[in-house]
């Protein structure tokens, strides 16, 4: 017969564990056995949910993306929304969502601020943020009637990824109240990503160079 521990278990509540274990004590748990220890459950309880810590980091941040698009389909108006809008509300939730977990964030990534691209617990996100973009863009193509006129999908999903990475890298280093230069920057960033694919305008290009320029160099 379970425990009344394991019967309530769940993986929302370990990742919850598992994220005041690193904000109190400032590092990864060194062990499963110590975890579960420490936390009152059995290892095979653990390994129900996660097969190990790396999969479990790995699980907090497709959370993340999960909860997004959770809040963004609950939106009346999400249907009726551009690709462009729905790209600039994906962004805007998404940061929302990191920023209510800002600590945490900041503490597993301020040591690989210059290798996100690689860093193994945003490979779901990656897939899951390339697949998002995907079909935006499929979506915008459905509405183009000439095949020169088309976009590909893996480029701009793969840009979209880029984009995202240097948001994070801006939220990161984001000092102003309420992150509002991050805004800006989302802004800029998703409405030059889609001009470009439309219509390579040098203006909104210009435009957004610098801003980057601005906030990284002046």
């Amino acid at each position: 017969m379970a425990s009344s521990t394991s019967s309530k278990l769940s993986e929302e509540k370990i990742i919850g564990w598992f994220m005041d274990t690193v904000l109190e004590h400032e590092v990864v748990p060194k062990s499963i056995y110590k975890f579960c220890k420490t936390n009152k459950i059995k290892e095979e309880e653990f390994y129900h949910f996660f097969g190990s810590f790396e999969g479990l980091q790995q699980a907090i941040w497709e959370r993340f993306y999960a909860n997004t698009i959770n809040v963004m389909q609950k939106n009346e108006q999400y249907d009726a929304m551009t690709n462009e809008e729905k790209m600039l509300t994906f962004f805007f939730t998404f940061f929302e969502n990191l920023t209510l977990n800002r600590s945490y964030v900041l503490f597993v990534l301020k040591h690989h601020k210059n290798t996100l691209e690689n860093l193994a617990p945003l490979k779901g996100l990656r897939r899951n943020i390339k697949d998002f973009a995907t079909g935006l863009i499929d979506e915008r193509n459905s509405e183009k009637s000439l095949k020169i006129l088309k976009q590909s999908p893996q480029i701009f999903s793969e840009g979209a990824w880029i984009q995202f990475l240097f948001l994070l890298k801006f939220w990161m280093d984001d000092t102003s109240a309420n992150f509002e230069k991050t805004d800006i920057a989302i802004e800029k960033s998703v409405t030059t990503i889609f001009q470009v694919f439309d219509n390579n305008s040098l203006e909104k290009i210009l435009d957004f160079g610098k801003f980057l320029y601005k906030e990284n160099f002046a």
